[in-house]
């Protein structure tokens, strides 16, 4: 079956896109098996932080912790390993930016077009 193609594109701009962005990269981190496995306790760990009922600053610390223990993984992740799942996303990224139109290939009609003047 041929895969739709959209009509616009969107490109990815702006700070809520890096942080999804950095998102996607953590969880591929996460699943990476030459991360060390300690290593990986960091983003979770502050996942944990996030559900106790424990606020110093409110939202401000959650969202702190949230930020430093995904950055320190990132860091301190084997930079091959980041480099390599960093080329993937935005290989992955560029491919959703190319124009395409919103057509299948079943859709579309091969024919001679000719004006009579």
């Amino acid at each position: 079956m041929a895969d739709k193609r959209r009509l616009v594109s969107r490109p990815d701009t702006g700070p809520l896109a890096e942080l999804g962005v950095q998102v996607r990269l953590i969880w591929r981190l996460l699943g990476d098996a030459r991360v060390h496995p300690l290593l990986k306790l960091l983003p979770l760990a502050s996942l944990v932080y996030l559900v106790f009922p424990f606020d110093v600053l409110g939202p401000i610390d959650d969202a702190l912790v949230l930020w430093l223990g995904g950055t320190f993984f990132i860091e301190l992740a084997p930079p091959e390993v980041v480099d390599e799942h960093r080329a993937k996303l935005e290989t992955v990224r560029k491919a959703k930016d190319q124009p395409t139109t919103d057509l299948n290939d079943e859709d579309i009609i091969d024919a001679t077009y000719r004006t009579d003047t």
